[in-house]
């Protein structure tokens, strides 16, 4: 896409649009020019359609890939090539939200005995303790740490900042990891290139192996310790007001689907069915029979 990409990619700047969502909409762009092998100034309304569909029959993506992509089309005829008209028509695919496979405390200790360094389980710890997303954890730098206050400085989804609570084990952890490691910083967990931090790829791919060698039979991703957070949170008694701002979700709707995942909370919510007389039961059978013959 060349300048076309440069500018693009300036407009995405000017959003405010966090880096990993500017790399995306920018791939999802050149995917679209590489299926046709045309310009997009070359293309519009017609090109845009058969993409899409290709998208859903060929491909056969995930509706929250689709809207990806046609965020980043929206996006690339809407706001950097200024002609809307071609892109006015796309709709949004409604995306279902499985209820997610809550770990239980135990498996987390298992888990985190599987993982292979002393970095890698200061991660995984940082993103169950805290209720990190991954990438906020493999972004945490050194001066993030408030060991004083025992709270963590968050730059999180969006370019929002927050504070949130720094667990007691997590920081024995850290300083464990500082002893060995000493990591020269900024970067609390570098990569292993100059300049770079560990990725969220690299973590999934051993909490994969760690969940395995764990033993646990439930379908475990990065994202599965941030759930446990909250309904960990939610059945110790926490408020979702307080759960919201430690997430560092915009809206309560997003914070409130962890009210449905917690058996926990649905045990300790009295059914209006049990308020009811227990006369509404069925007589034993002798009875009924007696009350007959009368």
């Amino acid at each position: 896409m060349g300048k076309l990409r440069e500018k693009m990619d300036g407009d995405l700047k000017l959003k405010g649009l966090a880096i990993t969502t500017r790399e995306t909409y920018l791939t999802c762009a050149a995917g679209f020019v590489r299926h046709h092998g045309k310009p997009p100034q070359a293309m519009g309304k017609d090109q845009v359609r058969e993409f899409l569909l290709h998208l859903i029959d060929e491909r056969q993506v995930k509706p929250s890939t689709y809207n990806v992509y046609a965020a980043a089309l929206r996006f690339l005829y809407a706001t950097t090539l200024e002609r809307p008209e071609e892109v006015a028509w796309i709709g949004h695919m409604k995306v279902r939200h499985p209820v997610p496979m809550i770990l239980s405390k135990e498996e987390l200790e298992r888990l985190l005995e599987e993982l292979g360094s002393l970095k890698l389980r200061a991660i995984v710890l940082a993103a169950y303790g805290a209720g990190l997303r991954v990438s906020e954890a493999c972004k945490l730098r050194v001066e993030d740490i408030d060991s004083k206050r025992m709270v963590m400085h968050i730059r999180g989804k969006g370019s929002r900042e927050r504070y949130t609570m720094l667990p007691k084990l997590l920081l024995e952890v850290l300083r464990a990891y500082w002893k060995e490691e000493r990591p020269p910083g900024p970067a609390l967990f570098p990569g292993r290139k100059p300049g770079t931090v560990v990725t969220r790829e690299s973590v999934n791919k051993a909490v994969k192996k760690a969940t395995a060698r764990a033993k646990i039979r439930k379908r475990v991703v990065p994202h599965s310790l941030r759930h446990a957070f909250a309904t960990h949170l939610l059945e110790a008694g926490t408020d979702l007001r307080t759960i919201q701002v430690l997430l560092g979700h915009a809206s309560i709707r997003t914070t409130v689907r962890y009210a449905q995942v917690s058996p926990a909370t649905i045990r300790k919510t009295r059914s209006p069915a049990d308020r009811l007389r227990k006369t509404t039961l069925p007589k034993p059978k002798s009875q009924r029979r007696r009350s007959g013959a009368a």
